[in-house]
């Protein structure tokens, strides 16, 4: 029996351009929680990239060792939830490993089932394999792992563009693209594994600001539900914009700003904000939804667009049940 302290993942860097040389392979980056998988060859446990334990967490993963045939070993993955339309889901693996309180876990286990998507194995019977090559390791990982309904390896691409245009289709988060002779550098990050984001965007509406300083840097967004509500759907920082740009915003705005808050609901964490007039409309950049809110969003640029026709369309509906 040996204990297996965790480690910090290798992590890839964000990228453009796939890659498209031979050597590369490909694949989907899910969106979930990064877990590393320990079994010194008596129990599993669990961590996450920042090295705080999970293992209690999420007790399904104690099945583990039950599909893999190697007497100790450290594997990578991505713990997901999925949503109603079989896509993973932030929002909802977030819930599950936000959960702190013992009695709360199996009747989460019931409401939030979570898989296992494994793409990586860094330590097999006692043997380091981070300085071997990513294709030898991924293998191993093949050969030791049997995959089950909750436990899956991640599937390998050498159609980086295909991968991509598939992803987009079926608006998931991206894709990592790996050297297949890449080094797994614990504790690093490089241009070995590159993560490629499927950005989407919208145009919403200014419903409020955050000061630093007496420079606003961040600003509340908001869409026109069908009752002409304007709906909270996040907070949004600097993104493409200078600080000379958020200085002249910040003196653009002083005559919208006002004492009444135009959002149909309170904004979270809107303490020390001050609300404006709903006029101005910016193009923002973002992953996808978590919950009621956007998730990376960034402004790309300002526009003008009638701030009525900023509303929320039949494909985002989902967001707001």
């Amino acid at each position: 029996m040996r204990k297996l302290n965790p480690v910090i993942p290798f992590e890839p860097v964000p990228a453009k351009t796939i890659p498209d040389r031979a050597e590369w392979i490909h694949q989907i980056k899910w969106d979930g929680v990064r877990v590393l998988c320990y079994f010194g060859g008596r129990e599993i446990r669990l961590f996450n990239r920042k090295k705080n334990e999970r293992t209690a967490v999420f007790p399904e993963l104690q099945a583990v060792t039950k599909c893999t045939a190697a007497e100790s070993f450290i594997l990578d993955g991505e713990v997901i939830a999925l949503d109603q339309n079989g896509r993973p889901s932030f929002h909802d693996v977030m819930r599950r490993d936000g959960i702190r309180q013992p009695d709360r876990i199996k009747a989460a286990m019931k409401n939030i089932p979570i898989y296992y998507m494994i793409f990586d194995l860094i330590y097999c019977n006692g043997q380091w394999l981070n300085d071997r090559p990513l294709q030898e390791r991924l293998d191993r990982l093949a050969a030791i792992v049997t995959p089950s309904e909750r436990i899956q390896l991640t599937p390998v691409h050498r159609d980086g563009p295909a991968l991509f245009h598939t992803v987009k289709k079926m608006g998931l988060e991206g894709i990592v693209s790996k050297d297949s002779g890449s080094r797994y550098m614990i504790g690093g990050q490089n241009a070995d594994w590159r993560k490629i984001k499927n950005y989407k965007d919208l145009i919403a509406v200014i419903g409020g600001v955050a000061y630093h300083s007496d420079i606003v840097r961040s600003v509340l967004l908001g869409l026109y539900d069908e009752q002409g509500r304007l709906i909270y759907i996040g907070r949004c920082g600097t993104g493409n914009l200078t600080m000379a740009e958020w200085q002249a915003f910040t003196q653009f705005i002083v005559p919208l700003i006002t004492d009444t808050m135009p959002f149909a609901g309170r904004p979270p964490g809107s303490k020390g904000v001050r609300w404006l007039e709903p006029r101005i409309t910016v193009r923002v950049k973002y992953i996808n939804w978590a919950g009621h809110a956007l998730r990376q969003p960034s402004i790309q640029a300002f526009v003008g667009r009638d701030p009525e026709k900023c509303r929320i369309k039949d494909d985002h509906h989902e967001n707001f049940r």
